[in-house]
């Protein structure tokens, strides 16, 4: 309102300017003081409204996001709310807004990192501490091993004081499971529960990163793996994809009550329309086959092999 209110003053303004800023009429030529700009009184078309938007504004200058670091730290990093918003200031996520302050932790997902070891194959961790984070619903872990420290994703009884192993290897016998340890999808057994599985080799975990969720390897064809996702449709990827062994933390993430719809804007989540409540074919029970399994392999088609 006080926006719109100072608008109008200003249009109704009388822009045309004084004694003391127009020059002397009597150094200029006769025809010139005839047809003088500042001798004309300003129409009410020449007087263009202000409007109270930004119709073409960049924002990048403000848009710093916690991704353009380059050096890793296991400190909080500052985080600027977007509101759902891009650096061009257009919505591209919504329900969006508000919020608690929060802080970014960088998560590691890519388990196994050869390059920063002083030496080749698999090494060993230990778990400092198992914390909340507010930027995801899981629970994630400080582990400590070499010369560095880094958060992971937690599982599901994982606490401090364990150590867990990363390992690329992949042998003639499959390995034993345990909890929280980071192998090759073809160095574990058929039938195991994982989580943070890779989609490409070195990608770094992509599937499987909410709290409580969990796949299960259903069996090895032909140097490529095949898994079940929580929503039960199958992927393929490489053997050669790093997977942790367990379940995901905060197992019980589903089944807490909010309480109120405030609790929702501490959380950032911003309500929509009441004309956008409306339900629409998205509603009611639908029984649909499964979409087909997806592929991250790229398998040599008939015309190559001919």
């Amino acid at each position: 309102m006080a926006l719109r209110a100072l608008t109008r003053a200003l249009g109704s303004l009388n822009l045309a300017p004084s004694a003391a800023a127009s020059p002397s009429l009597s150094l200029l030529p006769a025809a010139q003081v005839k047809n003088n700009a500042f001798l004309q009184v300003p129409s009410a078309s020449m007087l263009l409204p202000c409007r109270p938007v930004l119709t073409s504004v960049a924002l990048s200058a403000k848009f710093v996001s916690w991704k353009s670091r380059t050096k890793y730290t296991i400190t909080p990093v500052k985080m600027r709310k977007s509101g759902g918003r891009d650096h061009t200031g257009r919505i591209k996520v919504h329900g969006i807004g508000g919020g608690h302050k929060q802080r970014y932790r960088m998560i590691d997902f890519l388990r196994f990192r050869p390059e920063q070891e002083t030496k080749s194959g698999p090494f060993e961790e230990k778990v400092i501490v198992v914390r909340y984070d507010p930027c995801r619903s899981a629970d994630i872990a400080l582990v400590a091993g070499g010369n560095r420290k880094r958060w992971i994703i937690a599982t599901e009884n994982m606490q401090a004081g364990d150590i867990i192993l990363n390992s690329d290897h992949i042998g003639r016998m499959a390995v034993a499971p345990r909890e929280g340890d980071a192998h090759p999808l073809g160095a574990l057994p058929v039938g195991t529960l994982i989580n943070n599985v890779e989609s490409e080799p070195g990608r770094g975990a992509q599937y499987i990163r909410a709290a409580g969720t969990c796949g299960v390897l259903l069996r090895k064809v032909n140097g490529t793996a095949i898994i079940q996702l929580p929503s039960k449709r199958q992927m393929q990827v490489l053997e050669t994809c790093i997977a942790t062994v367990g379940r995901v933390s905060n197992v019980d993430h589903n089944k807490r009550v909010i309480g109120k719809a405030g609790r929702n804007r501490w959380l950032g989540k911003r309500p929509s329309s009441g004309l956008w409540h409306r339900k629409g074919g998205w509603a009611g029970r639908k029984i649909r086959p499964l979409p087909p399994m997806k592929s991250y392999v790229k398998l040599p088609s008939a015309v190559a092999q001919s």
